[in-house]
């Protein structure tokens, strides 16, 4: 599958739910949002057949999102489903991890290797305030992690949002956990939505991080663990683990676009902030031709995404990231 632009698209993200157990700050309001209605949820099988079809034609490596991916009932079932579609080489899924002690076994069993986590704070009082839940829910992000190590997920990378004056002073503190575990934890610059515009004055650009980085130890350029995604990675000497860097606004990426991403509700998301997306739950429901719906998505790819800091009008019309799965 090739864009309009030549780049060749091999990898899609497939949100399960819009639904989390969390609340954090940059991704959610409070509240929550309207939530779309069970059966407007694309079922197990028809994520699989649109899968299959993809892969007929190059689709090679797969995400599950959210929302919180886990908290949709009997998610292995879907991972089963998948790994036995030809041609799939890849199937990763991105979770809070509060859920994984109660079906990380599953999930392995049935196929997931790869893990992405989302934690952007080490202390306990830090993590009710930004996530908006109890303290039990570190502690259980925690505990999650550590299922993970145990059963051998591998590589197992951590995803911290980046907010001045709310996380920035434990930058050091993840850096320097890369140097003792297998951990690859990846900084991330916040992204702009409509319902997080009142965190602007919290960006901070990843370039500084680095150079704080530096400061701790020789830091280099390193190769990345295996995986699809757009961040670069540095390494302390004698490190298990690495540091990556994903940087949407400071350093534009989207010249190596690899990727598309398939909404709970059947929407084909070229860009995850343009407003350009396919219906695919229509044809998929009235048989009709889900191909064409895709390489028309393909020759309608934009060629990058229109963010600015302060601003939704990049976002392609995104309350929050949970909408879409980041």
């Amino acid at each position: 599958m090739r864009d309009q632009f030549g780049r060749t698209i091999d990898y899609l993200r497939i949100s399960v739910t819009d639904k989390c157990n969390l609340r954090c700050t940059y991704c959610m309001p409070v509240e929550g949002l309207d939530w779309i209605p069970r059966d407007e949820f694309l079922t197990y099988e028809e994520i699989t057949s649109v899968v299959r079809q993809m892969a007929d034609v190059g689709l090679r490596r797969i995400r599950l999102t959210g929302g919180e991916p886990l908290v949709r009932r009997d998610l292995p079932d879907l991972v089963h489903l998948l790994a036995g579609v030809p041609g799939i080489e890849d199937i990763a899924l991105s979770t809070n991890a509060i859920l994984l002690p109660q079906f990380g076994r599953e999930l392995r069993d049935a196929g997931v290797r790869r893990l992405n986590v989302s934690l952007d704070t080490l202390r306990r009082e830090r993590f009710r305030d930004m996530a908006r839940r109890p303290e039990r829910f570190f502690d259980a992000t925690l505990e999650g992690i550590a299922e993970a190590e145990r059963l051998g997920f591998a590589p197992l990378k951590i995803n911290t949002v980046l907010m001045r004056g709310l996380n920035d002073d434990e930058v050091e503190s993840f850096a320097e956990i890369t140097k003792m575990r297998p951990w690859h934890v990846r900084f991330i610059e916040l992204m702009p939505t409509g319902d997080n515009l009142h965190l602007s004055d919290r960006f901070l650009s990843t370039d500084s991080v680095l150079e704080r980085l530096r400061r701790i130890g020789d830091l280099r350029p390193a190769q990345g663990p295996m995986g699809n995604g757009p961040a670069t990675y540095f390494r302390f000497d004698g490190a298990p683990g690495s540091v990556g860097v994903i940087t949407p606004l400071s350093h534009n990426y989207c010249d190596r676009c690899n990727r598309m991403r398939l909404t709970a509700e059947g929407k084909l998301r070229t860009c995850l902030f343009g407003t350009h997306e396919v219906d695919l739950k229509g044809p998929l429901r009235s048989g009709g031709d889900v191909m064409q719906a895709v390489r028309r998505a393909l020759r309608e790819k934009p060629e990058k995404h229109l963010l600015q800091i302060g601003s939704a009008k990049g976002s392609g019309g995104l309350r929050a990231l949970s909408q879409v799965g980041g």
